[in-house]
């Protein structure tokens, strides 16, 4: 009797193991959801494609950055004119190229943040320390923040011009392209740059560029913004170039009435809706739908 009691109080305390987690690295568990949902003949989730053309270029007394107008939705155009130059501090701004959403909030969070640093040190911000920022927050999401930057701007140091990719890497160059429009960009920029150029030379290259990128990308569109960064202050050039597509050869006129139709229902719009103050009842000279005079 006392080996059973002793036996059924051991097991009783024997310890319930768990499958403990993953405390760190990196985590492939959804990979194999996915083949299983492929194997059993579900779609496989496909990323939402985007399209954007954003460079920079620094020239003798700054920078210039330029950007294209077009906001999409896979094949839908969503927006013609959205701005994608983003304000980060008077001498530092930045181009957003990805999801509309993580570029627009991460650029005011970071923003915020640059502006927190320069009240803690009483002095303005230099560019590394936003670019720093960007890159420790993109990398902590490990490429989920869906957003690809050029970030411009000019301090202590002079022209400043840095790449930072949605995973968090950086680069920092003398002209540099992002987006999907960013190799017909970079065609422009490797025959056409030039050291120490002048201000409406490096924004004629930049326009340039983001051209080359609206005409060779079906993700980039529209019209080209320019943002020019001096020592003396910052320039925004918003809609610098308008574009207009060729006309086409071809029209596609049809006459009136080559559609016949069966029937025809006109329905009215607008709904008519009586308002009383509360305990006043309508009176009796007030025809339903009618307005009554405002006496009040």
């Amino acid at each position: 009797m006392a080996a059973t009691a002793a036996a059924s109080s051991s097991s009783a305390a024997a310890p319930i193991t768990t499958k403990a987690a993953n405390p760190a690295g990196f985590d492939f568990s959804l990979h194999g959801r996915n083949a299983q949902l492929s194997h059993k003949g579900y779609p496989v989730p496909k990323a939402t494609s985007t399209g954007t053309t954003i460079v920079g270029t620094i020239f003798r007394d700054g920078v210039v950055l330029g950007a294209d107008t077009r906001a999409t939705e896979g094949p839908i155009v969503a927006d013609k004119n959205c701005e994608k130059i983003h304000y980060i501090a008077d001498h530092i701004y930045c181009c957003g190229a990805g999801t509309a959403a993580d570029t627009e909030f991460i650029t005011q969070l970071t923003s915020s943040n640059v502006q927190l640093h320069e009240l803690h040190t009483g002095r303005k911000a230099r560019v590394v320390t936003a670019m720093t920022m960007f890159k420790q927050r993109l990398f902590q999401y490990q490429g989920h923040i869906g957003a690809a930057l050029v970030l411009g701007g000019y301090d202590v140091g002079g022209p400043q011009l840095f790449t930072i990719a949605p995973h968090g890497s950086t680069d920092k160059l003398p002209y540099v392209t992002m987006g999907s429009g960013s190799l017909a960009a970079m065609a422009v920029f490797e025959s056409g740059w030039k050291k120490d150029m002048t201000r409406d030379e490096a924004i004629a290259l930049v326009t340039a560029a983001i051209e080359s990128g609206i005409y060779n990308d079906l993700g980039s569109g529209s019209n080209v913004d320019v943002c020019v960064i001096e020592k003396r202050g910052t320039e925004m050039l918003r809609n610098y170039r308008v574009l207009h597509r060729d006309e086409k050869d071809q029209k596609y006129g049809f006459r009136r009435d080559t559609t016949a139709w069966t029937k025809e229902e006109i329905y009215s719009m607008i709904k008519k809706q009586d308002v009383f103050e509360i305990g006043a009842r309508p009176t009796a000279t007030t025809a339903a739908g009618a307005e009554a005079m405002d006496t009040s």
